[in-house]
């Protein structure tokens, strides 16, 4: 096991409901046959660092030690009744990749002396498994500092209780003191995004209950797919292993499932979860796949009969770009891309979801989330094409206008009036500026052949088993 492992080459240092207004013009045209140049990128790329640097500084300023900041009001906010410390810890890669070093001492600083998962509280399974123990992981495998590893190891020994239900299915709550778990109503991808997380801990402890637990749920997740179309619910009971919802569709509920079967073949060389990645994007792409005036969406469906519901398309919706460029199916990529791109424009930044056929709003917030320039950068890094960085640009541009603050950046909560919001999730630091970085950084800023981002963005380095 390699404990310093330098990740990369560092070449630079609710949502609510808005009714449409009348149809807006046609979106700007991309200029496909211009490129950006070379230092144009660089350039770009210090502008992100930059932006990425002054809402860090909005966290240490008026929330230092408390999970996330509300930029607005300037006032802290914890998710539960005692801090994770989740901005710091989500962060914290992104520091250290963007060369931000002082910031990316002064968390590191913090999370070491100040963070304790003993704490009788519960927390949300699935996010902290993300948030807490990628950011952990990702951050010791590019530090080596064995006690990122220790707190990770101690995080996830305290969440295993999640996994001891009737059909190996997590329950959705646990109490990081007693064990004690909650919640029985789950969904795909809080059963199906933990095995990238749990995997990489159990190469690195060498305890393999960790891997066990995750691809358990992972595979009885799948098992429980529908025998026609291959696809999922949005809603299953983790004591019966029953679906209490069946929308099937790629936006939130669901989305991380579907990535994590590709990724961690990808991570792992996990077989199993090749044969269910195949047999998942078939049934995606026959009955979600929606060809509308030469436009490609991906709509929801019923999961039994694969008969189209609602023609909704979201902020959330925008990782399948990227997933599938990464998973070799660049053409469809692009066409995708191109629409969510459509959407961006249509009120100047991505709401929360779409009705593609009408092109109207049907939830108008946007809480910073990156799905969409993860899709640029798999696409830009992977087909070359210069549009991916220009949509980028642009994409920024109204990031910058719309959600910056004097001290920090924050939440939409309305992408047609533009009316900001009072919050800024852990994962604009984690994910956001990451991807907005990645997509203008040099294509050596992280070697896609090594390492492996989880949902939350999160890189992990491969660990042969054993090791």
């Amino acid at each position: 096991m390699k404990k310093i492992a330098p990740l990369l080459l560092v070449a630079l240092c609710t949502a609510c409901t808005a009714k449409a207004p009348p149809p807006s013009p046609e979106p700007k045209a991309i200029v496909t046959d211009a490129a950006m140049t070379d230092a144009q990128a660089a350039e770009m790329a210090l502008r992100v660092r930059a932006e990425a640097q002054h809402a860090w500084q909005g966290y240490r300023k008026y929330a230092w030690g408390h999970d996330d900041v509300k930029p607005l009001s300037k006032q802290p906010h914890d998710w539960y009744a005692e801090t994770l410390l989740m901005t710091p810890v989500d962060a914290l890669d992104t520091l250290i990749l963007l060369g931000l070093k002082d910031e990316a001492d002064d968390a590191h600083k913090l999370i070491v002396d100040k963070l304790s998962f003993d704490k009788d509280i519960y927390v949300s399974h699935f996010e902290t498994t993300i948030r807490e123990l990628g950011g952990l992981l990702s951050a010791y495998q590019l530090t080596g500092d064995p006690k990122l590893l220790a707190l990770a190891d101690d995080l996830a020994t305290r969440m295993l209780p999640v996994f001891d239900s009737p059909t190996g299915l997590p329950w959705t709550q646990v109490n990081l003191r007693t064990g004690q778990v909650r919640g029985y109503e789950s969904n795909p991808a809080e059963t199906g995004t933990l095995l990238l997380e749990y995997g990489t801990l159990a190469r690195l402890t060498g305890k393999q209950a960790y891997y066990d637990k995750a691809k358990r749920a992972l595979v009885e997740t799948f098992k429980r797919r529908a025998p026609k179309t291959g696809l999922v619910g949005d809603a299953i009971d983790v004591r019966t292993g029953a679906w209490t919802h069946t929308s099937a569709h790629v936006s939130g509920r669901i989305d991380s499932y579907y990535e994590y079967l590709w990724k961690c073949w990808k991570l792992f060389g996990d077989k199993d979860c090749l044969d269910m990645w195949k047999t998942s994007i078939a049934g995606i792409d026959t009955y979600l796949a929606d060809d509308v005036d030469g436009s490609l969406w991906y709509g929801h469906a019923d999961m039994a009969t694969g008969r189209r519901t609602e023609p909704y398309y979201g902020a959330l919706d925008a990782f399948l770009p990227g997933l599938l460029a990464y998973s070799g199916d660049v053409p469809r990529a692009a066409r995708l891309q191109d629409s969510g791109f459509r959407m961006w424009q249509l009120h100047g930044i991505e709401p929360e979801t779409l009705d593609y056929r009408k092109m109207e709003v049907v939830s108008a917030g946007y809480p910073l989330r990156p799905e969409i320039v993860e899709s640029a950068w798999y696409l830009q890094r992977l087909d070359g094409n210069p549009k991916w960085r220009l949509q980028g640009k642009e994409m920024f541009d109204d990031f910058v206008k719309y959600a910056r603050t004097d001290d920090g950046y924050t939440a939409i909560e309305n992408v047609v009036t533009k009316q900001q919001a009072d919050h800024m999730e852990s994962f604009a630091l984690a994910e956001t500026f990451k991807y907005f970085w990645l997509l203008f950084a040099p294509k050596d800023a992280l070697d896609l052949d090594q390492v492996v981002l989880n949902t939350e963005a999160h890189p992990l380095r491969r660990v042969e088993a054993g090791k």
